[in-house]
């Protein structure tokens, strides 16, 4: 491998992506609300990778607000099991950037043997796409988070429904603005961390599934980077014993109501580990997003910054995202 490579622009479609997954809101809405007035009973986040990893906002976020249950289950695992509970009434989320995810079709059929009714983010033509009854083309985080939107509104939650749209607009643009924002940042964690033997990631609410996902996905699958994820909280529960001055920890926080647990971490950190890095979701700006939704967006912006990261991680390792050993290359 070479010792570096050229850093990859910042992607120049970033807003059109996103602009175009919020444009699938109405038809989203359109799906959801026969099922709620349908007597819907219960929502299942379902995928595997980086598909569950992208429901952690939507998931938060109904757990926060919505007055049904809403649930996140390893598309394998609801293969070996189906939960008791999903049937008739019960909506079953998935999504695959390839729609090819053998688990995650496998997932589709499963929940729609149950009874109930399945929606999936998935490319047109696709066997994921071809196996739910509805399929979305946008951002896998997106498309999910915007589901949880239509049913709150559905239900008749406590939300404000101009503000959200009003979020949605601006969200293309300001994530767009928060990545651009933090390239010193990140630059410098890369940079500080490329060589390190192990990394762990903490984050909490919608921003724990980055955490998972930059250590799982990004260091360990497209890095071959030793490295683990902690829920801040979970961190205080024995990780924490490994920490010296000497250990790389990388820190996500978010402006969600986990917040005072990402503060504990880093007040911890400041105090026992001079290498620790952080990425502070507050200190960006976020033009045009309400002040009082910036926390349902958390997840959304850090899975953006973790993806420019990564990028940084290739460059300066000289370690292509694309390179594998074993995925799509052996049977397993």
């Amino acid at each position: 491998m070479p010792d570096t490579l050229p850093l990859k622009p910042i992607d120049a479609d970033t807003v059109d992506k996103y602009r175009a997954a919020i444009d699938e809101r109405a038809a989203i809405a359109e799906t959801v609300a026969p099922l709620v007035e349908a007597g819907l009973r219960n929502v299942y986040f379902v995928g595997a990778g980086g598909s569950i990893i992208c429901s952690w906002p939507a998931h938060y976020l109904l757990q926060q607000k919505a007055s049904f249950p809403a649930f996140q289950l390893q598309s394998d695992e609801l293969n070996s099991s189906t939960p008791a509970l999903m049937g008739p009434g019960s909506l079953v989320v998935l999504a695959s950037y390839t729609g090819t995810t053998k688990e995650t079709v496998q997932a589709a059929k499963t929940a729609k043997a149950s009874g109930a009714t399945v929606i999936a983010s998935a490319k047109a033509g696709s066997p994921l796409a071809d196996a739910v009854d509805k399929a979305f083309a946008g951002k896998s985080d997106i498309f999910e988070l915007l589901v949880a939107f239509s049913l709150l509104e559905a239900t008749g939650a406590d939300v404000d429904a101009g503000s959200i749209s009003a979020a949605l607009q601006a969200l293309p643009e300001a994530v767009l603005n928060a990545v651009q924002q933090s390239e010193g940042t990140l630059a410098d964690i890369a940079e500080a961390f490329k060589d390190e033997p192990i990394t762990y990631v903490l984050g909490s609410g919608p921003g724990y599934g980055w955490a998972y996902g930059f250590a799982m996905c990004f260091l360990q699958e497209m890095q071959w980077k030793h490295a683990a994820a902690f829920n801040t909280g979970e961190f205080f529960q024995g990780a924490f014993e490994m920490v010296n001055d000497d250990t790389a920890v990388l820190l996500w926080l978010g402006e969600d109501a986990t917040r005072p647990m990402a503060e504990r971490g880093k007040k911890f950190l400041d105090t026992y580990c001079k290498k620790a890095q952080y990425v502070d979701v507050k200190d960006l700006e976020l033009p045009g997003v309400p002040a009082e939704l910036r926390g349902d967006f958390t997840g959304i912006v850090i899975g953006a910054l973790a993806n420019r990261l990564a990028q940084h991680y290739e460059s300066v390792r000289g370690h292509d995202l694309e390179q594998r050993h074993y995925m799509f290359k052996v049977d397993y």
